[in-house]
């Protein structure tokens, strides 16, 4: 699936500032992780943000704003938001920072033992 490459570097551009940001192909999009946690993505001509829980209910009530959905079902702490309500930069920079706020508070995963 292509994304949209405009909505795509709009984000790089207003992530630019933060260091340890980096772009992984993932949800058939292009998502942008800090410390390798997803922050927020692009897929199709939408913006793929991460929210916290317990803010969903509320966040969905706005115009352009959908659950996302993988296989099925609605993924908890995830938001799809419309490109047509993204026309200002000062709108998609509240969510990405939205999205960066609850990606930092993520607990680290435990590392794995190696196999042997």
């Amino acid at each position: 699936m292509a994304f949209d490459a405009g909505l795509a570097a709009r984000i790089r551009r207003l992530l630019g500032r933060h260091e340890g940001i980096a772009e992984k192909k993932m949800f058939g999009g292009l998502c942008f992780l800090a410390g390798g946690r997803m922050v927020c993505g692009v897929m199709a001509d939408a913006l793929l943000a991460r929210v916290d829980a317990a803010e969903m209910d509320a966040l969905l009530k706005r115009p352009g704003v959908r659950p996302m959905t993988f296989t099925g079902r609605a993924m908890r702490g995830f938001v799809v938001v419309a490109g047509s309500v993204l026309a200002r930069d000062e709108d998609l920079l509240a969510w990405i920072e939205r999205g960066r706020v609850v990606a930092a508070a993520v607990p680290a995963k435990a590392k794995r033992a190696p196999r042997g």
